[in-house]
């Protein structure tokens, strides 16, 4: 074993062939197909691939700048195998799969880890239960560009096998996908894991792409003149803004952390869900909270742990006065340290200052994460009530300046996290986003399909696979209809389907009124992988619930005929929700709907003259129409009426 070990140390530091980051050990080559390996070598030398899986050589070039490619032809699904690269020094990849591989993309919900930050629903066991060596997790880090780059950054050196050591930070929804596919079929799989939270659809768009959509024309060419330097003096300057216009502060110094400050005019709010859940809908901007809490004498003059879990974005946290901790990143676990000499018996004040940039905001932990612990673990519990303050609004000053490094900039991620794989060749692609888009979700009708044909024409695929994640339910549930940005998103994810080979995983049943992050991402994994098995594998399996096809007025009635009708049914209870019914005045009232034969018969006493149909047109609708499959339906709308993100 030393042996093998220092011949490829070897072998890596004598070979001048240099690889792009997607080729490592461990990896996974698509199958049956022609397969590209390129890289860079010194100007006009020759470079020779050969195989274990064929007698075949290959051989090519390098260029006058060093650059070379060969077409490679994959066998059937097998391994493992090794390939040997070289241009007289041989650089050998072992442990080759050959099998099927797949982009995973999208915001948070795609990112979200078994562990980690996103702690999934019976994480532990499903981390330890996670060995499967034949799937291979391909990890792409968060790195921007504002250029096209030919190469991307990834962890743990590259390609891994799957086993609990490198799943636990790896994508649930790639994984529990992947996982699911290896079962039915068989068949290695790879998986290169290429997401980033918080981001908008544009920022993993072309440059090409977005030329068509006059409203980036602004950024796209701020991105141009764009420099670190002079974005970073804008940025220091924005923030500079905010703290000089939050309340909490005076002259620069905290007035609301301070011991003994007098709380008792503050609101309280939950802790452990967002604010936008619960008291603060659609706030973006600076909030103080407050809590006090006793101090037993067993404590005294000991180093406390205080656990705060994850908090969205940034947090600065005081403990009686006192400066304990501070964290950016809404996906970094808090854990600080509380000085001995500041522990003392009685009560004690924690003060934390977040700041939420954009979308949910506040303390996101489980209760079990909320605490404060001596060495010995034992622990006060940190749940509950606390007191909270606004600091500011971000509506009282001017949007953040474009960053250089800001993730949610136009093709940013594109250029460097899609752009680097557009020569590898690949089975498909799984997508969950869209809640970053949602304020303009009438845009995204146009703009996620280009997104999917950009990729489409990048890859050279044009059937090229597209599986995405329809919106889960979030937010309060609504008790009379009213409208709705995620209702509208979700609509014109559902119009994405008119392009072919497509496939959207409804997932409006298994979402969290107080979590934008749900746990359940077992079911978005095996909903994914069940329309990959039927559209891509040829399973006869049921993928979809009902999906809506067209309707008819019929009198004081609307019928609602749908794809995929066949066994409609009552998902549980004994009558149909979520359905709402309109006249012309374009005022949506409650309705009855009944399953009649293989459609639905929707009406109300409210509107005698019906023309619009509407299902599941909320944040958070509670629904319950299925099919054979006992998948949920998709929400829909009959008409084109102009909604709120117009």
């Amino acid at each position: 074993m030393l042996i093998s070990v220092l011949l490829m140390s070897f072998q890596d530091a004598q070979a001048k062939v240099k690889l792009p980051s997607v080729f490592s050990d461990n990896m996974v080559f698509q199958q049956k197909t022609k397969a590209a390996v390129w890289g860079k070598a010194d100007p006009g030398k020759t470079i020779t691939i050969s195989t274990t899986w064929s007698r075949a050589r290959y051989t090519s070039k390098a260029d006058g700048l060093g650059n070379w490619k060969i077409m490679v032809a994959t066998p059937s699904y097998g391994g493992p195998y090794a390939m040997t690269i070289s241009d007289g020094d041989p650089l050998i990849l072992m442990n080759v799969l050959i099998g099927e591989v797949w982009i995973c993309s999208g915001q948070s919900n795609m990112e979200m880890p078994l562990a980690g930050w996103g702690k999934i629903n019976n994480y532990e066991q499903e981390v330890a239960a996670a060995k499967y060596p034949s799937i291979r997790l391909l990890q792409v880090d968060h790195v921007t560009s504002n250029v096209p780059s030919s190469d991307a950054q990834v962890a743990n050196l590259g390609w891994k096998p799957c086993i609990p050591q490198y799943v636990a930070d790896f994508s649930s929804v790639a994984y529990f996908f992947a996982k699911e596919i290896y079962e039915k079929k068989g068949i290695p799989i790879g998986l290169i894991h290429t997401s980033w939270g918080g981001t908008p659809a544009e920022a993993w768009m072309s440059s090409e792409a977005l030329s068509q959509f006059p409203y980036f024309n602004q950024q796209l060419e701020a991105l141009k003149n764009s420099s670190p330097e002079s974005d970073a003096q804008q940025m220091v300057a924005w923030q500079k803004t905010i703290d000089d216009k939050d309340k909490g502060y005076v002259q620069g110094k905290t007035q609301w952390a301070v011991k003994d400050y007098d709380d008792s005019s503050w609101a309280t709010m939950p802790i452990g869900t967002g604010w936008e859940n619960s008291v603060l809908p659609d706030f973006d901007g600076v909030v103080w909270l407050r809590k006090k809490v006793e101090i037993p004498a067993s404590f005294t003059n000991k180093d406390l742990k205080i656990s705060l879990g994850t908090i969205d974005d940034n947090d600065i946290t005081y403990f009686n006065g006192e400066q304990i901790g501070e964290t950016i990143g809404y996906d970094r676990q808090r854990m600080y340290t509380i000085p001995a000499h500041l522990v003392k018996k009685g009560f004690a004040e924690i003060t934390i200052r977040v700041f939420d940039g954009m979308g949910g905001g506040g303390v996101v932990a489980k209760n079990e994460e909320l605490y404060l612990a001596t060495a010995d673990g034992t622990r006060i519990a940190l749940t509950g009530d606390w007191k909270y303050k606004v600091g500011i609004n971000l509506k009282e000053v001017a949007p953040a300046p474009i960053s250089s490094s800001g993730s949610g900039r136009p093709t940013v991620l594109y250029n460097n996290m899609i752009h680097p794989f557009l020569q590898f060749a690949v089975r498909g692609v799984i997508w969950y986003q869209g809640e970053s888009n949602a304020d303009r979700a009438t845009q995204y009708r146009e703009l996620f399909p280009a997104l999917i044909n950009d990729w489409r024409k990048k890859w050279n695929l044009g059937d090229l696979p597209f599986y995405f994640v329809q919106l889960a339910n979030f937010k309060k549930a609504d008790t009379i209809p009213g409208p709705s940005a995620w209702a509208e998103l979700r609509d014109a994810q559902f119009g994405v389907l008119k392009l072919k080979n497509t496939g959207m995983a409804v997932a409006i049943d298994i979402g969290d009124a107080n979590d934008i992050h749900p746990k359940n991402k077992q079911e978005v994994g095996h909903r994914l992988a069940l329309i990959a098995l039927a559209k891509t594998y040829g399973v006869a399996t049921a993928y979809s619930g009902p999906l809506y096809r067209s309707y008819q007025i019929i009198g004081d009635k609307i019928r609602i005929e749908f794809d995929l009708a066949d066994g409609l049914k009552i998902a549980s209870g004994k009558s149909l929700l979520g359905f709402t019914i309109a006249g012309a005045d374009q005022k949506f009232y409650s309705a009855q709907a009944i399953i009649v034969d293989n459609h639905i018969e929707v009406i109300s006493e409210n509107v005698k003259q019906p023309i619009a149909v509407r299902y599941g047109w909320e944040d958070n609708p509670s629904l319950n129409l299925t099919n054979k499959s006992n998948l949920p339906a998709s929400p829909f709308r009959t008409d084109n009426w102009p909604g709120i993100t117009k």
